[in-house]
Protein backbone atom coordinates (compact mmCIF):
# COMPACT_ATOMS: atom_id res chain seq x y z
CA UNK A 1 0.00 0.00 0.00
CA UNK A 2 2.91 1.97 0.98
CA UNK A 3 4.99 1.85 -2.04
CA UNK A 4 1.76 1.95 -4.64
CA UNK A 5 0.75 5.40 -3.61
CA UNK A 6 4.26 6.95 -2.82
CA UNK A 7 4.47 7.79 -6.76
CA UNK A 8 1.09 9.55 -6.51
CA UNK A 9 2.37 11.08 -3.14
CA UNK A 10 5.35 12.70 -4.64
CA UNK A 11 3.60 13.66 -8.05
CA UNK A 12 0.90 15.35 -5.55
CA UNK A 13 3.80 16.70 -3.49
CA UNK A 14 5.30 18.21 -6.57
CA UNK A 15 2.17 20.22 -7.73
CA UNK A 16 2.19 24.43 -6.69
CA UNK A 17 -0.67 25.43 -4.61
CA UNK A 18 -2.40 28.12 -4.65
CA UNK A 19 -0.13 30.52 -3.76
CA UNK A 20 2.49 28.98 -6.39
CA UNK A 21 -0.45 29.24 -9.21
CA UNK A 22 -0.25 32.74 -8.01
CA UNK A 23 3.29 33.30 -8.64
CA UNK A 24 2.84 31.71 -12.18
CA UNK A 25 0.46 33.28 -13.28
CA UNK A 26 1.52 37.04 -12.39
CA UNK A 27 4.08 37.33 -14.93
CA UNK A 28 1.58 35.98 -17.73
CA UNK A 29 -1.11 38.16 -16.69
CA UNK A 30 1.70 41.47 -16.59
CA UNK A 31 2.72 39.92 -20.03
CA UNK A 32 -1.04 40.25 -21.38
CA UNK A 33 -1.13 44.06 -19.57
CA UNK A 34 1.56 45.13 -22.12
CA UNK A 35 0.56 42.89 -25.16
CA UNK A 36 -3.07 44.57 -24.63
CA UNK A 37 -1.53 48.23 -24.14
CA UNK A 38 0.21 47.31 -27.86
CA UNK A 39 -2.80 46.49 -29.75
CA UNK A 40 -4.69 49.08 -28.45
CA UNK A 41 -6.68 47.94 -26.15
CA UNK A 42 -5.64 49.72 -23.07
CA UNK A 43 -3.90 52.81 -22.71
CA UNK A 44 -1.40 52.67 -20.39
CA UNK A 45 0.09 56.67 -18.65
CA UNK A 46 3.86 56.46 -18.26
CA UNK A 47 3.47 56.10 -14.42
CA UNK A 48 2.10 53.06 -13.95
CA UNK A 49 4.64 51.93 -17.59
CA UNK A 50 7.23 52.65 -14.30
CA UNK A 51 5.47 50.25 -11.99
CA UNK A 52 5.03 47.40 -15.01
CA UNK A 53 8.59 47.20 -15.81
CA UNK A 54 9.82 46.62 -11.77
CA UNK A 55 6.62 44.51 -11.43
CA UNK A 56 7.27 41.95 -14.35
CA UNK A 57 10.77 41.54 -13.51
CA UNK A 58 10.14 40.59 -9.76
CA UNK A 59 7.25 38.15 -10.52
CA UNK A 60 9.46 36.39 -13.47
CA UNK A 61 12.08 35.84 -10.52
CA UNK A 62 10.20 35.24 -8.01
CA UNK A 63 9.08 31.91 -10.05
CA UNK A 64 12.58 30.51 -10.17
CA UNK A 65 13.29 31.58 -13.09
CA UNK A 66 17.18 32.68 -13.66
CA UNK A 67 17.92 36.52 -13.44
CA UNK A 68 19.75 36.75 -16.89
CA UNK A 69 16.45 35.10 -18.12
CA UNK A 70 14.28 37.14 -16.13
CA UNK A 71 15.82 40.53 -17.31
CA UNK A 72 16.15 39.53 -21.27
CA UNK A 73 12.30 38.53 -21.44
CA UNK A 74 11.49 41.65 -19.54
CA UNK A 75 13.15 43.66 -21.66
CA UNK A 76 11.97 41.96 -25.26
CA UNK A 77 8.47 42.26 -23.79
CA UNK A 78 8.63 46.06 -22.56
CA UNK A 79 10.50 47.38 -25.85
CA UNK A 80 8.11 45.11 -27.97
CA UNK A 81 4.56 46.39 -26.43
CA UNK A 82 5.41 49.78 -24.42
CA UNK A 83 7.68 51.49 -26.47
CA UNK A 84 8.47 52.54 -30.47
CA UNK A 85 11.90 51.67 -30.27
CA UNK A 86 12.86 49.73 -33.14
CA UNK A 87 14.80 46.00 -33.49
CA UNK A 88 17.58 47.06 -34.90
CA UNK A 89 18.25 49.61 -32.19
CA UNK A 90 18.03 46.45 -29.77
CA UNK A 91 20.57 44.18 -31.81
CA UNK A 92 22.83 47.50 -31.41
CA UNK A 93 22.58 47.40 -27.78
CA UNK A 94 23.22 43.81 -27.44
CA UNK A 95 26.30 44.38 -28.99
CA UNK A 96 27.56 47.51 -27.75
CA UNK A 97 26.72 46.10 -24.26
CA UNK A 98 29.54 44.16 -24.13
CA UNK A 99 31.92 45.72 -26.87
CA UNK A 100 33.51 48.01 -23.86
CA UNK A 101 37.35 47.16 -23.42
CA UNK A 102 37.21 47.67 -19.23
CA UNK A 103 34.89 44.53 -19.62
CA UNK A 104 37.59 42.41 -20.60
CA UNK A 105 39.05 42.98 -17.00
CA UNK A 106 36.08 40.70 -16.15
CA UNK A 107 37.55 36.80 -17.71
CA UNK A 108 40.50 37.61 -17.17
CA UNK A 109 40.51 38.31 -13.06
CA UNK A 110 38.41 35.04 -13.13
CA UNK A 111 40.99 32.92 -14.84
CA UNK A 112 43.91 34.81 -12.73
CA UNK A 113 41.52 33.53 -9.14
CA UNK A 114 40.52 30.25 -10.82
CA UNK A 115 44.90 29.66 -11.33
CA UNK A 116 45.21 31.16 -7.66
CA UNK A 117 42.45 28.79 -6.23
CA UNK A 118 44.61 25.56 -7.86
CA UNK A 119 48.00 26.56 -7.78
CA UNK A 120 49.40 26.30 -4.30
CA UNK A 121 48.80 30.17 -3.49
CA UNK A 122 46.38 29.97 -0.94
CA UNK A 123 47.94 26.85 0.86
CA UNK A 124 51.11 29.06 1.35
CA UNK A 125 49.33 32.02 2.48
CA UNK A 126 47.70 30.34 4.79
CA UNK A 127 51.33 29.22 6.69
CA UNK A 128 52.50 32.45 6.68
CA UNK A 129 49.22 33.71 8.71
CA UNK A 130 49.72 31.07 11.02
CA UNK A 131 53.12 31.38 11.47
CA UNK A 132 52.66 35.42 12.48
CA UNK A 133 49.66 35.26 14.66
CA UNK A 134 49.35 31.49 15.36
CA UNK A 135 50.03 31.50 18.72
CA UNK A 136 47.06 34.08 19.46
CA UNK A 137 44.00 33.05 21.48
CA UNK A 138 41.92 31.68 18.40
CA UNK A 139 45.10 31.90 16.15
CA UNK A 140 44.11 29.64 13.26
CA UNK A 141 40.80 31.24 13.02
CA UNK A 142 42.65 34.77 12.39
CA UNK A 143 45.32 33.18 10.43
CA UNK A 144 41.99 31.92 8.33
CA UNK A 145 40.92 35.77 8.39
CA UNK A 146 44.31 37.12 7.41
CA UNK A 147 45.05 34.33 4.62
CA UNK A 148 41.46 35.70 3.47
CA UNK A 149 42.66 39.59 3.16
CA UNK A 150 46.15 37.98 1.14
CA UNK A 151 44.25 36.01 -0.71
CA UNK A 152 41.71 38.74 -1.63
CA UNK A 153 44.18 41.57 -2.82
CA UNK A 154 44.88 39.24 -5.72
CA UNK A 155 41.95 37.13 -6.87
CA UNK A 156 38.43 39.59 -6.82
CA UNK A 157 36.17 36.66 -5.98
CA UNK A 158 34.72 36.21 -2.61
CA UNK A 159 33.70 32.57 -3.58
CA UNK A 160 37.10 31.97 -4.67
CA UNK A 161 38.50 33.04 -1.58
CA UNK A 162 35.96 30.82 0.61
CA UNK A 163 36.93 27.80 -1.41
CA UNK A 164 40.59 28.47 -1.56
CA UNK A 165 41.28 29.62 2.01
CA UNK A 166 38.34 27.53 3.87
CA UNK A 167 38.91 24.18 2.42
CA UNK A 168 42.59 24.20 4.15
CA UNK A 169 42.35 26.13 7.39
CA UNK A 170 38.53 24.34 8.22
CA UNK A 171 39.88 20.69 8.47
CA UNK A 172 43.18 22.17 10.47
CA UNK A 173 40.95 23.87 12.99
CA UNK A 174 38.67 21.04 13.46
CA UNK A 175 41.81 18.98 13.97
CA UNK A 176 43.35 21.27 16.45
CA UNK A 177 40.07 21.19 18.45
CA UNK A 178 37.99 24.27 17.10
CA UNK A 179 34.21 23.68 17.02
CA UNK A 180 33.68 23.63 12.86
CA UNK A 181 30.31 26.20 13.02
CA UNK A 182 33.06 28.75 14.75
CA UNK A 183 35.67 28.05 11.78
CA UNK A 184 32.40 27.77 9.13
CA UNK A 185 31.44 31.21 10.67
CA UNK A 186 34.57 32.98 10.46
CA UNK A 187 35.44 31.96 7.07
CA UNK A 188 32.11 32.46 5.22
CA UNK A 189 32.53 36.33 6.46
CA UNK A 190 36.42 36.46 5.81
CA UNK A 191 35.92 35.42 2.34
CA UNK A 192 33.75 38.67 1.50
CA UNK A 193 37.04 40.10 1.87
CA UNK A 194 37.75 39.16 -1.97
CA UNK A 195 35.45 41.56 -3.15
CA UNK A 196 36.58 44.54 -1.50
CA UNK A 197 40.37 44.26 -1.73
CA UNK A 198 42.19 45.36 -4.87
CA UNK A 199 41.00 43.50 -7.63
CA UNK A 200 37.23 42.67 -7.81
CA UNK A 201 34.58 41.50 -10.29
CA UNK A 202 31.86 43.74 -8.84
CA UNK A 203 34.10 47.20 -8.88
CA UNK A 204 34.71 46.22 -12.64
CA UNK A 205 30.97 45.67 -13.46
CA UNK A 206 30.28 48.74 -11.09
CA UNK A 207 33.13 50.75 -12.83
CA UNK A 208 31.32 49.95 -16.48
CA UNK A 209 27.66 51.17 -15.72
CA UNK A 210 28.74 54.33 -14.05
CA UNK A 211 32.25 55.62 -16.09
CA UNK A 212 34.00 55.52 -12.86
CA UNK A 213 37.77 54.90 -12.79
CA UNK A 214 38.41 51.09 -11.96
CA UNK A 215 41.94 51.81 -10.82
CA UNK A 216 40.70 54.26 -8.00
CA UNK A 217 38.38 51.63 -7.09
CA UNK A 218 40.76 49.20 -6.92
CA UNK A 219 42.95 51.29 -4.51
CA UNK A 220 40.02 52.80 -2.96
CA UNK A 221 39.29 49.15 -1.32
CA UNK A 222 42.64 48.70 0.67
CA UNK A 223 42.16 51.09 3.65
CA UNK A 224 37.88 50.24 4.08
CA UNK A 225 39.38 46.11 3.30
CA UNK A 226 42.68 46.56 5.87
CA UNK A 227 39.80 48.29 8.87
CA UNK A 228 37.28 45.07 8.07
CA UNK A 229 40.03 42.61 8.94
CA UNK A 230 41.47 44.06 11.97
CA UNK A 231 37.57 44.18 12.85
CA UNK A 232 36.87 40.50 12.37
CA UNK A 233 40.08 40.08 13.83
CA UNK A 234 39.07 41.57 17.33
CA UNK A 235 35.68 39.90 17.20
CA UNK A 236 37.23 36.38 16.22
CA UNK A 237 40.21 36.76 19.41
CA UNK A 238 37.45 37.79 21.84
CA UNK A 239 35.30 35.34 21.34
CA UNK A 240 37.96 32.92 21.04
CA UNK A 241 39.46 34.17 24.40
CA UNK A 242 35.97 33.93 26.24
CA UNK A 243 35.61 30.24 25.10
CA UNK A 244 39.67 29.49 25.65
CA UNK A 245 39.55 27.98 21.91
CA UNK A 246 43.70 26.25 21.08
CA UNK A 247 46.59 28.19 20.64
CA UNK A 248 49.40 26.94 18.53
CA UNK A 249 52.95 27.46 19.37
CA UNK A 250 54.85 30.71 18.26
CA UNK A 251 56.86 30.00 15.48
CA UNK A 252 60.42 31.24 15.06
CA UNK A 253 61.12 34.04 13.22
CA UNK A 254 63.30 31.44 10.98
CA UNK A 255 59.97 29.89 10.28
CA UNK A 256 57.99 32.78 9.64
CA UNK A 257 60.20 34.07 7.19
CA UNK A 258 60.57 30.91 5.32
CA UNK A 259 56.95 31.06 4.79
CA UNK A 260 57.20 34.17 3.60
CA UNK A 261 59.59 33.04 1.54
CA UNK A 262 57.26 30.55 -0.32
CA UNK A 263 54.24 33.08 0.01
CA UNK A 264 55.57 35.92 -1.50
CA UNK A 265 55.68 35.05 -5.24
CA UNK A 266 51.89 35.19 -4.90
CA UNK A 267 52.12 38.20 -2.80
CA UNK A 268 53.90 39.98 -5.61
CA UNK A 269 50.59 39.66 -7.82
CA UNK A 270 49.67 42.96 -5.45
CA UNK A 271 52.91 44.83 -6.79
CA UNK A 272 52.08 44.08 -10.41
CA UNK A 273 48.35 45.15 -10.11
CA UNK A 274 49.36 48.72 -7.73
CA UNK A 275 52.64 49.54 -9.77
CA UNK A 276 51.64 49.15 -13.19
CA UNK A 277 48.35 51.35 -12.69
CA UNK A 278 50.18 54.07 -10.82
CA UNK A 279 53.39 54.08 -13.31
CA UNK A 280 51.12 54.06 -16.10
CA UNK A 281 52.66 51.25 -17.49
CA UNK A 282 49.03 49.02 -18.27
CA UNK A 283 45.73 49.97 -17.28
CA UNK A 284 43.13 48.38 -15.18
CA UNK A 285 42.15 46.02 -17.97
CA UNK A 286 45.66 44.82 -18.70
CA UNK A 287 46.36 44.40 -15.21
CA UNK A 288 43.79 41.97 -14.93
CA UNK A 289 45.53 40.04 -18.33
CA UNK A 290 48.41 40.65 -16.40
CA UNK A 291 47.57 38.89 -13.30
CA UNK A 292 46.33 35.93 -15.08
CA UNK A 293 49.61 35.34 -16.88
CA UNK A 294 51.51 35.72 -13.88
CA UNK A 295 49.18 33.36 -12.00
CA UNK A 296 49.48 30.92 -14.38
CA UNK A 297 53.61 31.29 -14.21
CA UNK A 298 53.78 30.56 -10.76
CA UNK A 299 50.95 28.23 -10.83
CA UNK A 300 53.07 25.78 -13.25
CA UNK A 301 56.85 26.50 -13.56
CA UNK A 302 57.02 28.54 -9.88
CA UNK A 303 54.92 26.30 -7.34
CA UNK A 304 54.85 23.70 -9.48
CA UNK A 305 51.16 21.90 -8.04
CA UNK A 306 49.44 22.46 -11.45
CA UNK A 307 50.50 20.52 -14.44
CA UNK A 308 50.24 21.46 -17.81
CA UNK A 309 47.61 19.06 -18.44
CA UNK A 310 45.17 20.65 -15.76
CA UNK A 311 45.32 23.74 -17.58
CA UNK A 312 42.31 23.29 -20.26
CA UNK A 313 40.41 22.40 -17.47
CA UNK A 314 40.88 25.55 -15.72
CA UNK A 315 40.79 27.79 -18.37
CA UNK A 316 37.38 26.02 -19.26
CA UNK A 317 35.92 26.52 -16.05
CA UNK A 318 36.93 30.30 -16.32
CA UNK A 319 35.21 30.24 -19.78
CA UNK A 320 31.91 28.67 -18.30
CA UNK A 321 32.20 31.47 -15.34
CA UNK A 322 32.98 34.16 -17.73
CA UNK A 323 30.01 33.30 -20.19
CA UNK A 324 27.43 33.17 -17.66
CA UNK A 325 28.44 37.07 -15.94
CA UNK A 326 28.62 38.46 -19.68
CA UNK A 327 25.23 37.01 -20.58
CA UNK A 328 24.00 39.22 -17.01
CA UNK A 329 25.79 42.45 -18.39
CA UNK A 330 24.20 41.78 -21.79
CA UNK A 331 20.89 41.50 -20.76
CA UNK A 332 21.39 44.49 -18.03
CA UNK A 333 22.74 46.75 -20.51
CA UNK A 334 19.53 46.30 -22.32
CA UNK A 335 17.55 47.08 -18.55
CA UNK A 336 19.34 49.84 -18.49
CA UNK A 337 18.55 51.12 -22.09
CA UNK A 338 15.09 50.77 -21.12
CA UNK A 339 15.24 52.95 -17.72
CA UNK A 340 16.72 55.68 -18.97
CA UNK A 341 14.03 55.43 -22.38
CA UNK A 342 11.61 56.20 -19.85
CA UNK A 343 13.76 58.69 -18.16
CA UNK A 344 13.40 56.53 -15.00
CA UNK A 345 16.88 57.54 -13.79
CA UNK A 346 16.08 61.54 -13.91
CA UNK A 347 12.96 61.37 -12.41
CA UNK A 348 13.58 59.14 -9.55
CA UNK A 349 16.98 62.01 -9.16
CA UNK A 350 14.73 64.63 -9.03
CA UNK A 351 11.85 62.62 -6.68
CA UNK A 352 14.96 62.14 -4.38
CA UNK A 353 15.75 65.34 -4.04
CA UNK A 354 12.52 66.97 -3.58
CA UNK A 355 12.33 64.81 -0.14
CA UNK A 356 15.40 66.72 1.03
CA UNK A 357 17.02 63.78 2.56
CA UNK A 358 20.23 65.15 2.09
CA UNK A 359 23.53 63.18 1.20
CA UNK A 360 23.06 61.51 4.59
CA UNK A 361 19.79 60.04 4.71
CA UNK A 362 20.00 59.33 0.63
CA UNK A 363 22.92 56.45 1.59
CA UNK A 364 21.36 55.28 4.42
CA UNK A 365 17.85 54.88 1.68
CA UNK A 366 20.57 53.51 -0.67
CA UNK A 367 21.71 51.02 2.23
CA UNK A 368 18.51 50.07 3.26
CA UNK A 369 17.59 49.51 -0.76
CA UNK A 370 20.42 47.39 -1.16
CA UNK A 371 20.53 45.18 1.93
CA UNK A 372 17.26 44.23 0.42
CA UNK A 373 18.24 43.38 -2.79
CA UNK A 374 20.70 40.96 -1.35
CA UNK A 375 17.78 38.92 -0.18
CA UNK A 376 16.80 38.12 -4.24
CA UNK A 377 19.59 38.83 -6.45
CA UNK A 378 23.44 37.85 -6.77
CA UNK A 379 26.01 40.85 -6.51
CA UNK A 380 26.51 41.69 -10.53
CA UNK A 381 22.76 41.59 -11.16
CA UNK A 382 21.97 43.88 -8.29
CA UNK A 383 25.01 46.48 -9.12
CA UNK A 384 23.96 45.74 -13.08
CA UNK A 385 20.15 47.12 -12.27
CA UNK A 386 21.01 49.64 -9.36
CA UNK A 387 24.10 51.71 -10.03
CA UNK A 388 22.72 53.54 -13.26
CA UNK A 389 19.13 53.99 -11.16
CA UNK A 390 21.37 55.59 -8.15
CA UNK A 391 24.35 57.12 -9.73
CA UNK A 392 22.53 60.08 -10.79
CA UNK A 393 21.06 60.93 -7.59
CA UNK A 394 24.10 60.58 -5.57
CA UNK A 395 25.76 62.68 -8.17
CA UNK A 396 23.65 65.46 -8.01
CA UNK A 397 23.97 65.49 -3.82
CA UNK A 398 27.73 65.79 -4.45
CA UNK A 399 28.74 61.92 -3.12
CA UNK A 400 32.13 61.25 -4.85
CA UNK A 401 31.61 58.14 -7.45
CA UNK A 402 34.52 56.07 -5.92
CA UNK A 403 32.77 56.44 -2.59
CA UNK A 404 29.68 55.73 -3.87
CA UNK A 405 31.33 52.37 -5.63
CA UNK A 406 32.52 51.32 -2.29
CA UNK A 407 29.41 51.46 -0.29
CA UNK A 408 27.59 49.38 -3.11
CA UNK A 409 30.69 46.76 -2.66
CA UNK A 410 30.04 46.59 0.82
CA UNK A 411 26.58 46.07 0.87
CA UNK A 412 27.45 43.08 -1.94
CA UNK A 413 29.59 41.59 0.61
CA UNK A 414 26.91 41.72 3.26
CA UNK A 415 24.35 39.81 0.61
CA UNK A 416 26.86 37.42 0.62
CA UNK A 417 26.81 36.18 3.71
CA UNK A 418 23.20 35.58 4.61
CA UNK A 419 20.30 33.67 3.33
CA UNK A 420 18.60 33.05 0.83
CA UNK A 421 20.51 34.04 -1.68
CA UNK A 422 24.28 34.00 0.09
CA UNK A 423 26.96 32.43 -2.05
CA UNK A 424 29.92 32.49 0.33
CA UNK A 425 26.94 30.68 2.72
CA UNK A 426 26.16 27.84 0.46
CA UNK A 427 29.77 27.57 -0.40
CA UNK A 428 31.22 27.04 3.46
CA UNK A 429 28.29 25.18 3.77
CA UNK A 430 29.24 22.73 0.99
CA UNK A 431 33.15 22.40 2.55
CA UNK A 432 31.58 22.15 6.03
CA UNK A 433 28.74 20.24 6.02
CA UNK A 434 26.87 22.22 8.20
CA UNK A 435 23.19 23.31 7.32
CA UNK A 436 22.35 26.56 6.23
CA UNK A 437 20.40 27.43 9.24
CA UNK A 438 23.04 26.60 11.47
CA UNK A 439 25.74 28.17 9.38
CA UNK A 440 23.21 31.38 9.31
CA UNK A 441 23.33 31.51 13.02
CA UNK A 442 27.46 30.94 13.59
CA UNK A 443 28.10 34.09 11.06
CA UNK A 444 25.88 36.13 13.26
CA UNK A 445 29.04 37.86 15.38
CA UNK A 446 30.99 38.14 11.81
CA UNK A 447 27.88 39.92 10.06
CA UNK A 448 26.89 42.30 12.64
CA UNK A 449 30.53 43.28 12.76
CA UNK A 450 30.13 43.76 8.96
CA UNK A 451 26.98 45.99 9.18
CA UNK A 452 28.81 47.99 11.80
CA UNK A 453 32.06 48.13 9.30
CA UNK A 454 29.04 49.70 6.47
CA UNK A 455 28.03 52.05 8.61
CA UNK A 456 31.56 53.28 8.87
CA UNK A 457 32.79 53.13 4.88
CA UNK A 458 29.00 55.03 4.72
CA UNK A 459 30.11 58.57 6.76
CA UNK A 460 33.43 58.39 6.86
CA UNK A 461 34.30 59.27 3.33
CA UNK A 462 38.08 59.97 4.13
CA UNK A 463 38.68 56.08 4.61
CA UNK A 464 37.62 55.25 0.68
CA UNK A 465 39.17 58.46 -0.79
CA UNK A 466 42.68 58.93 0.93
CA UNK A 467 44.48 56.32 -1.23
CA UNK A 468 43.04 57.15 -4.56
CA UNK A 469 43.77 60.86 -3.80
CA UNK A 470 47.85 60.57 -2.66
CA UNK A 471 48.22 58.54 -5.52
CA UNK A 472 46.52 61.10 -7.88
CA UNK A 473 43.82 58.55 -9.66
CA UNK A 474 41.19 61.00 -8.79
Amino acid sequence: MTVATAPAAAEFRGRPGPAGWLIISLPLLLACVCFANKFGLILIAPGPRVGIIFALLISMMLTGMPISIALGLTVLIFIFTMTDVQIDVVALKLFTGIEKFEIMAIPFFILAGNFLTHGGVARRMIAFATSLIGHWHGGLALAGILACAMFALVCGSSVATVVAIGSIILPEMVRHGYPMRFGAGVITVAGSLGILMLPSIPKVIYAISTNTSIGALFVAGLLPGSMLTAMLCVVTWYIARKNDYPRLERAPWSETWRAFRQSVWGLMLVVIIIGGIYSGIFTATEAAAMSAVYAFIISVYVYGEMRLRDVPRVLLRSANMSAMLLYIITNAVLFSFVLANENIPNALADWILSLQLGSWGFLLLVNLLLLLAGNFMEPSSIILIMAPILFPTAMSLGINPVHFGILIDVNMEVGLCHPPVGLNLYVASGISRIGITDLTKAVMPWLLTMLAFLVIVTYWPWLTLVLPRLLAMM
